[in-house]
């Protein structure tokens, strides 16, 4: 469910960025893309961490 989370968190975070530095809309979807892959990582360590420390 994190993953998840970061993903979509990323796809809204990474075009508001790009629009903010005067990007056009390759420059956001790129933003976008990027933003959702990191954010997804750390969901996944997130995941990861929480298992561990649960079980």
């Amino acid at each position: 469910m994190l993953v998840i989370a970061g993903v979509l968190i990323g796809l809204c975070l990474g075009p508001f960025q790009a629009k903010k530095r005067g990007g056009n809309r390759l420059d956001m979807l790129q933003y976008g893309v990027i933003y959702a892959m990191i954010f997804g990582v750390f969901g996944l360590i997130a995941t990861i961490i929480t298992h561990r420390l649960v079980l």
